[in-house]
């Protein structure tokens, strides 16, 4: 098995100091599942060490490193004898890490360490290398848990047994003082020699050197040799001196490994012993590792080129300028094709390939170029050298905006496409257009082009309004006012009446509503013939009398009392063009002549007459009779509806609960006395519970005096009530049971608790005052308040402490306690101070509120139309 204790080591070994400190090892945990075993292999052959780590509870892959000795890490060792790999297993979930020894040599034995980590977790195992003498033809070996290949013993293997016998050498290589060469050797070589003679406690070996004085020999070529470092001053010159013990030895000066050659900056000259290399002009370039050679010995040093600050020759100069200019900003400094650096605001200048920013620079003076300058350049730049620094600031304006062409104000019909443009200096300004302060997105109906320019393919009524173009950057806007029209239109097709004719029986009321549409809102105008119907001032008594008149968008005109004259009433509608309406007017038709009797039978007669002179506005359509007692005939015209004998609908005398048993009641009557001339054909009972008296109806067409009604809810008490029926119809009014069916459930007996009645009734209160309005002529206005009462108020509006009535200028609603005035087309005389008073019988309340109406120019139309 490996020695895991045992500590190599070249010379006189580890100080005892040393020796007897133990070694501290971090805790091991569990990751190898595999370990590599140690082996033996002769002198040119192969051997294999694996070792496994499972990875099914690991989330990447572990970290591994094979050692030699205690600190030589091998992965920087790895070439054509030294090679490691590395496999995962997807099935298994297995790391597979391999160390492969190619061609051994007798310096590769000793002991080798693998270390294995992941996140705190650690594991290690050590194993030894021995490789034996040649004595065979060379095998190859693969050592692991499982096998050994090239051992004939299949039983398990005793590596310190095979250590103990192992053979001598036959041919014993010279002995090597590998102290003396370290103490030889440079420091960078120390690696090297270790893994070459296979030292395994350098370390100590280097603390045991380190306390060792090193003898310094004597040269024999050198009688002084070049000073360690020398520095010089950028474009200066340097010497480089040697003592030669033996002038006439040659010399041969090198740079970083280059043999140098006399050129007018290099020279070599020669002062007795002394040998110089004088370099003049010093560059950065000339800053390197110089070296002498004089036969086999060398001697080297390090010259270090010092840069001169670099000064600022000419300082930058404030730049003013506007939008669009060319900015240059030039400096001048000491030295030329300097390195500087361009600062805006403290930050550097990125000089990129895509940058706006280009940096010239020709001999000692360096410009900063801003081709097409913004407002954001406006900063302060400077420019950084090693020997100082200059700042300038640069301001950037806007070029003042000239304006070539105005928004102009359009008007447009509805529909057809808008365009707004205007032209400004600078041209490429970029701006925003606004609609009534609201900033206009463009989309697939509205297009903004050239930033100036706004395009809309088909205008809608919301497209009119203040347009505004507003230049970025500019506190100048450019406005203009679009104005959507749209020819007035009457909706006659809303009458659904052929030839756009309403028929109207007469004595009731027509109500004709009319929508128009078009912008502005249209003027209407009703007239009856060539006369104009007024609002508010009723017309010919024995024609209508009109009391409302229409509001945009619709127009509705209402009749009340329409009287007999004539067949037809026809209305005319003024928007611009004349709309005919035409009413048609029915009526009660006159009595028909006197009738004549030219022939009596037994049981029958007949008879003549004339028809009646008026007709009512439509035709007779037939006659009605009634036989009296004394055989008199009346006629009757008739006309439109036919009108039916009217027979008398009587009620039930009474109706009685027979008796009450579970969910069931008994109930009784007694036909009507009187059937009103035609036979009883049914009854129709109904129920209602107490608590509520909403009636719902049990039987209809029941043709019984009896009946029972069962399914009654139990708890609940019941009132019933029953209509006759006749071929007329049901009776006008029931006849109602005096007392009422309790449904009690039996073995209980429940008790009515008495509640005291809540009193809700208050005085009028108002909850939410009027307010001041103002507001324009031609557009209704509306005045709102609330107020809270019970039992429910009678609401009175007054303007100028003088009570509103019957004014068709005036509407006026209640709901749920909100009171609304609607003033229709309000002129400047409508202002005043409007009041609303709620009065019942507890008390009452009012509100008062101010308006005002912004009156406007009367139209020449209007005026005729008023005259």
């Amino acid at each position: 098995m490996g020695r895991k204790d045992s500590v190599w080591s070249l010379g006189d070994g580890q100080p005892p100091e040393d020796i007897d400190k133990q070694i501290e090892t971090p805790p091991l945990s569990t990751l190898l599942i595999e370990k590599p075993q140690g082996g033996s292999i002769t002198v040119g052959g192969d051997i294999t060490f694996i070792a496994k780590v499972e990875a099914k509870d690991l989330l990447r892959k572990p970290t591994i490193k094979w050692f030699k000795g205690k600190w030589m890490d091998l992965a920087s060792k790895t070439g054509k004898h030294l090679q490691l790999k590395e496999s995962f297993d997807r099935f298994t979930k297995i790391h597979t890490f391999e160390m492969h020894i190619i061609k051994a040599k007798e310096n590769y034995a000793g002991n080798y360490r693998c270390e294995v980590t992941y996140k705190d977790k650690f594991d290690s195992c050590s194993f030894d290398l021995e490789v034996k003498g040649v004595c065979s033809p060379t095998h190859q070996f693969t050592i692991s848990t499982e096998t050994c290949t090239g051992i004939k013993d299949a039983g398990e293997l005793d590596f310190s047994g095979l250590l103990k016998h192992r053979e001598p050498k036959q041919e014993e290589a010279p002995e090597v003082d590998v102290w003396e060469i370290l103490k030889n050797a440079r420091p960078d070589e120390y690696e090297k020699i270790a893994f070459t003679y296979g030292i395994t406690d350098l370390r100590g070996l280097l603390k045991r050197l380190k306390k060792t004085k090193k003898e310094e020999k004597k040269s024999e070529a050198f009688a002084k040799k070049l000073d360690p470092a020398y520095q010089v001053d950028k474009g200066g010159k340097i010497r480089l001196i040697v003592d030669m013990a033996d002038p006439t030895v040659d010399l041969k000066w090198y740079k970083n490994g280059q043999e140098i050659r006399p050129t007018p900056k290099y020279i070599f000259e020669h002062k007795g012993t002394q040998r110089i290399l004088v370099i003049n002009n010093c560059q950065i370039n000339d800053d390197a590792a110089y070296s002498v050679t004089a036969g086999e010995e060398k001697s080297t040093t390090e010259l270090f080129v010092k840069e001169l600050p670099i000064k600022i020759v000419k300082e930058l100069e404030p730049v003013k300028t506007t939008v669009n200019e060319r900015i240059e900003l030039e400096c001048e400094v000491s030295e030329e094709g300097a390195k500087v650096k361009w600062m805006k605001n403290g930050v550097e200048v990125p000089t990129g390939v895509r940058s706006r920013y280009r940096v010239k620079c020709e001999g000692t003076k360096h410009w900063l170029i801003i081709d097409d300058a913004i407002k954001e350049d406006t900063a302060t730049y400077s420019l950084m050298a090693t020997g100082g620094t200059t700042e300038a600031r640069v301001q950037v304006d806007l070029k003042p905006l000239k304006i070539l062409q105005d928004l102009q104000d359009i008007t447009i019909k509805l529909g057809q496409p808008m365009k707004l443009h205007c032209e400004i200096l600078p041209v490429n300004v970029p701006g925003r257009w606004y609609r009534n302060g609201q900033l206009i997105q463009p989309s697939e109906r509205l297009t903004i082009l050239h930033r100036a320019k706004l395009e809309v393919e088909s205008c809608t009524l919301h497209d009119a309004g203040d347009y505004t173009f507003v230049p970025e950057g500019y506190s100048q806007s450019l406005s203009a006012k679009v104005h959507i029209i749209d020819p007035p239109r009457v909706h006659l097709e809303a009458l659904n009446a052929p030839d756009n004719t309403v028929t109207i029986v007469a004595g009731n009321k027509l109500r004709l509503e009319i929508p128009i549409s078009g912008e502005p809102a249209p003027r209407v105008v009703w007239m009856k013939g060539e006369r104009v119907s007024r609002t508010g001032i009723g017309e010919e008594k024995y024609w209508y009398n009109l009391y409302s008149i229409a509001f945009h968008p619709c127009i509705c005109f209402f009749f009340s009392g329409i009287k007999k004259q004539g067949n037809s009433l026809i209305l005319y509608i003024i928007l611009y063009k004349l709309i005919d309406v035409n009413v048609c007017v029915l009526y009660i038709p006159d009595a028909p002549g006197a009738p004549l009797v030219p022939v009596v039978g037994g049981d029958w007669c007949s008879m003549t007459w004339d028809p009646p002179y008026y007709d009512g506005g439509s035709p007779i359509l037939g006659k009605h009779t009634l036989e009296a007692c004394t055989y008199c005939l009346v006629i009757f015209s008739l006309f439109v509806l036919f009108i039916g004998i009217c027979l008398s609908k009587v009620n039930i005398d009474c109706v009685r609960i027979e008796e009450v048993w579970g969910e069931n009641v008994a109930l009784d009557w007694t036909p009507p006395k009187d059937n009103g001339n035609a036979p009883i054909t049914g009854y129709t009972i109904q129920k209602a519970d107490k608590k509520t008296m909403e009636w719902y109806t049990c039987v209809e067409h029941y043709h019984r005096t009896c009946i029972t009604i069962g399914e009654l809810v139990v708890g609940n008490e019941y009132f019933f009530r029953i209509f006759s029926e006749n071929m007329v119809g049901l009776s006008e009014s029931a006849t109602t049971t005096k007392d009422s069916a309790v449904i009690v459930k039996e073995g209980m007996h429940l008790k009515n608790p008495e509640y005291i009645d809540y009193d809700f009734t208050e005085a009028p209160k108002f909850t939410q005052p009027l307010i001041n309005t103002f507001a324009i002529a031609g557009y209704n206005a509306s005045l709102n308040c609330s107020v809270r009462a019970n039992p429910r108020p009678k609401v009175i509006w007054m303007k100028n402490k003088i009570t509103i009535l019957d004014d068709p200028r005036y509407r006026m609603f209640s709901n749920q306690g909100v009171c609304t005035l609607e003033i229709r087309k309000p002129s400047p005389f409508d202002g005043g101070v409007y009041t609303c008073k709620a009065i019942n019988e507890l008390g009452e309340a009012q509100v008062d509120c101010k308006l005002e109406v912004k009156g406007q120019l009367c139209t020449s139309v209007e005026k005729q139309l008023s005259c």
